[in-house]
């Protein structure tokens, strides 16, 4: 018969969510050190006020609609440490932004056409 192995808890998604923000965090400011580019004020006071709000709290929002119940950070601090990160890497491509409202199925240059004419 086999030995029966120790009893073993299924890890908790929150403390798992909470290492790796943090790990995260850390990564960013290391990456922005070891590559010489220069963080703004905000962006370095970001990643100090939600490291120290994930220690404190275990995540960095406070209301459930901003992100998931097991998540460490909202929807909107994932997307601006992931734009740090890519800043760091020497990444960073300018944001994209919506063409406005154009009517579907003709191209801008017809749509100026038409308006120039009438």
């Amino acid at each position: 018969m086999r030995a029966k192995p120790p009893d073993r808890k299924a890890p908790d998604p929150r403390a798992q969510a909470r290492k790796a923000a943090l790990s995260a965090l850390k990564k960013a400011r290391r990456m922005a050190d070891k590559g010489g580019v220069e963080l703004s004020d905000w962006e370095g006071e970001f990643l100090g006020s939600v490291a120290q709000r994930i220690e404190t709290y275990g995540r960095a929002f406070g209301d459930p609609e901003k992100g998931g119940a097991g998540q460490a950070l909202s929807v909107n601090q994932t997307i601006k440490l992931k734009e740090i990160t890519a800043k760091a890497k020497g990444e960073r491509k300018p944001m994209k932004r919506g063409k406005g409202f154009t009517r579907k199925g003709r191209p801008e240059t017809a749509a100026e056409e038409i308006e120039d004419e009438g």
